[in-house]
């Protein structure tokens, strides 16, 4: 059986992380993930997809992509751009901080993440612990 997935292609605009949200919550929902879950994917992807649109830059076809999967007990998210040569290392921040946190709160939520670079930037993220979160 293949993983439930799924890839979108959005234009490259602030209004696209309301709508990308909105997307893997129905996609979630529909595999009956559990609302907490839910919850932090949907700050994960957020937070990628902020970080895409403000310092990224769009493909050729002005877009991003968003996809998402699920892997046995994992949550794959990734979000591509194609800028290249950025410096994507989470920094410490505090409540009063304005910017600068994606990272730092993609780090703290998600399993793992990581960069590849090789052709554009597409930011990788995990979230382990599905199955026994799935109702």
């Amino acid at each position: 059986m293949r993983a439930p997935q799924e890839t979108i292609r959005l234009p490259f605009a602030l209004s696209t992380a309301s709508i990308a949200r909105t997307k893997l919550a129905g996609f979630l929902t529909v595999q009956r993930v559990d609302s907490a879950v839910i919850d932090d994917a949907l700050i994960v992807l957020g937070e990628m997809l902020a970080n895409a649109l403000s310092h990224g830059v769009p493909t050729s076809d002005d877009t991003i992509e968003i996809t998402w999967a699920i892997n046995g007990d994992l949550l794959e998210l990734s979000v591509y751009d194609a800028g290249t040569g950025a410096s994507l290392k989470p920094i410490d921040f505090d409540e009063d901080s304005l910017s600068g946190r994606g990272l730092s709160i993609i780090n703290r939520i998600a399993d793992r993440w990581w960069v590849d670079m090789d052709k554009g930037t597409r930011v990788n993220a995990e979230l382990s612990g599905l199955s026994s979160h799935r109702r």
